[in-house]
């Protein structure tokens, strides 16, 4: 008895309003400029996603408008150099961004980070000229960007991948198809990996390809669960001829400069999770305290509050796991690989437990698409599959334990 008593005078003392306000402002150890970062996030989340995100999804529906809004708040490149249109972050004020945007609509947040990941790699591995050329649009979304890595046969052994790029003269002829492409057929540019060389991660280059290129083309726009608010299509490159001028970095070197912008994708893919349980631990909290069942409010029940501290406890332990990635991320140390995939498996999968156990809690009502919870658990369950398969991610992680010396 005593200690059901003190149990639920804890539980209580974690779902007091202000405590419980406190834990989800997400605000804990970060600098005063990265809280106004953060504030100008959320502020744009509920005044410029969330009043639209069920309309997106239902209509499926790309919002450029919105996005070029967000564009002129410094969150079409976040951290892309100042000197070319971008707002110079770091990967940890980056993550911070994401997770508030989510909260607002995952859907259009993560496709945002796709393109931020795509304009970050123009910039990192472009010359001058690439740079110049394709980052001031990017950067105020004048124009959209799209990943091209992923093929019909080659998703999670990425370094088997068939298109190819045979160098004719000035141009690379590319053949070959991509799938699952974020974006695709409505975006701009196309970073695209493809063979010039032999078999294996050695033989892959990174080309950019311009949409309107001769012999570009897409798919059908893919029917999804979820990611509705961002169009997906295979691209199509049939003798698609593109100028060698467009190529980053040098032959052989597109796997690594995949890889690169995969870990700094991992983390902002696992902040958009973030974003989604967080939203959805403040729905089911609302939800508890207004639905009545046998003659009380859920918020009395012992057994949802416990589930509920603990939705909580794993919404702050991901938090804190990403930002240490991201840190790590930014600082270029020796582990960060190996924390950037721990934050991407761990902190999704956790994320999406949370947003279940939220539908779980709002009853019948949460299978409703009348509450935002279901388009939560639906957007953010791809989040275990792309920018690398938990799986892979259990492979990446192993590995570096298995090999240190």
């Amino acid at each position: 008895y005593h200690l059901h008593i003190h149990s639920l005078l804890f539980i209580q003392t974690v779902l007091h309003i202000s405590i419980f306000n406190s834990l989800l402002t997400a605000a804990h150890g970060l600098s005063d400029e990265q809280r106004e970062f953060q504030k100008v996030a959320f502020d744009f989340a509920a005044n410029e996603m969330a009043p639209y995100m069920a309309e997106w999804d239902h209509k499926e529906i790309f919002p450029v408008e919105t996005m070029r809004k967000a564009a002129q708040l410094g969150f079409g490149g976040i951290y892309v150099q100042p000197e070319v249109g971008g707002s110079g972050l770091s990967r940890l004020d980056t993550s911070v961004i994401f997770e508030a945007l989510s909260t607002g609509c995952v859907s259009t947040t993560a496709y945002i980070s796709i393109h931020n990941m795509c304009a970050w790699m123009i910039d990192t591995f472009g010359n001058t000229e690439q740079r110049e050329k394709y980052c001031p649009d990017l950067c105020s979304m004048e124009k959209f960007a799209s990943y091209c890595l992923t093929e019909p046969g080659s998703g999670s052994d990425a370094a088997s991948l068939l298109t190819t790029a045979q160098l004719k003269g000035d141009h690379y002829i590319l053949n070959g198809s991509k799938a699952f492409i974020s974006g695709g057929g409505d975006t701009d540019v196309y970073v695209v990996m493809c063979r010039t060389g032999g078999k294996g991660a050695k033989g892959i280059s990174c080309l950019v390809v311009e949409k309107g290129t001769p012999g570009l083309s897409f798919g059908k726009k893919e029917k999804k669960v979820g990611w509705n608010s961002q169009p997906t299509r295979a691209v199509i490159f049939e003798d698609c001829a593109v100028p060698v001028a467009n190529r980053l970095g040098e032959e052989g070197q597109g796997f690594t400069i995949a890889m690169k912008g995969l870990n700094g994708g991992r983390i902002n893919i696992a902040s958009c999770s973030l974003g989604a349980a967080h939203a959805c631990v403040q729905l089911a909290r609302d939800h508890l305290l207004v639905r009545k069942q046998f003659g009380e409010t859920l918020s009395n029940n012992q057994y949802l509050q416990f589930r509920l501290a603990e939705m909580a406890t794993k919404l702050v332990a991901s938090r804190l796991l990403v930002r240490e990635a991201a840190t790590a991320l930014q600082e270029n140390r020796p582990d960060a690989v190996s924390l950037c995939s721990m934050a991407k498996l761990f902190v999704t999968d956790e994320c999406f437990n949370i947003c279940n156990q939220a539908l779980q809690m709002h009853g019948g009502y949460g299978y409703l698409k009348d509450y935002a919870v279901q388009q939560f658990v639906r957007d953010i369950r791809v989040h275990q599959i792309l920018e690398g398969t938990n799986e892979v991610m259990r492979m990446i992680i192993s590995r570096s334990l298995l090999t240190e010396s």
